[in-house]
């Protein structure tokens, strides 16, 4: 690996406090089943942080839990109730089938908030939530930032917040377009959706 100027990041171990209390606001429906077998049928979400020069910057993403592409993200400089909703909005196609579909998030306050659970009461999706102080319940998205951290501002020097912003992007567009998983056959989340969808 010194011969070839490899570098490999180890993740350092996360030691969290794991609540048996029963989420009192949206009861946890997803129940850890992170492999469905039909796109929009459950999807992932959380927000998580940047810090660069004393600035801060928050990634909100949505998961697809069928093959795992990023349906949709949103960055900003604040972490607020129009940062969930327009992550939220830019993942709705209308030519999709979301009558399904099961959102799941930790109890974070954003997700708590009236606005957001009546945006989803609207759109008649189904909200489920991690039980107080379990971050494993919301385990798949906290995988996805922890390797978008490691293969990307953990192993490369970040100069400015624009650059910071054009590192995410151009992750997440490699990340369902090319980067493979095992779990998928050795396609991408999208290869591995479009394939699937053309044998139906």
């Amino acid at each position: 690996m010194k011969e070839l100027h490899i570098v490999c990041k180890v993740r350092k171990k996360r030691y969290r406090y794991i609540s048996q209390i029963s989420n009192k606001i949206t009861p946890n429906l997803l129940k850890r089943d992170f492999k469905k077998d039909e796109p929009n049928i459950a999807w992932v979400t959380d927000v998580t942080e940047f810090r660069f020069n004393r600035k801060r910057l928050y990634l909100s993403v949505i998961q697809d839990l069928y093959n795992g592409e990023i349906k949709a993200y949103q960055i900003s400089r604040s972490q607020n109730q129009d940062l969930i909703l327009k992550t939220l909005k830019k993942a709705i196609n209308p030519n999709e089938d979301l009558s399904k579909l099961l959102i799941h998030s930790d109890q974070g306050i954003l997700y708590q908030s009236p606005k957001y659970r009546n945006y989803l009461k609207k759109a008649s999706f189904t909200q489920s939530m991690s039980a107080k102080g379990n971050a494993y319940d919301n385990a798949v998205v906290e995988s996805f930032f922890g390797t978008l951290k490691c293969e990307t501002i953990y192993l490369q020097k970040v100069k400015s917040l624009s650059d910071l912003i054009r590192t995410i992007d151009e992750y997440i567009y490699w990340y369902n377009h090319e980067r493979i998983k095992l779990t998928l056959g050795g396609y991408s989340p999208i290869q591995y959706r479009l394939m699937n969808q053309q044998m139906i």
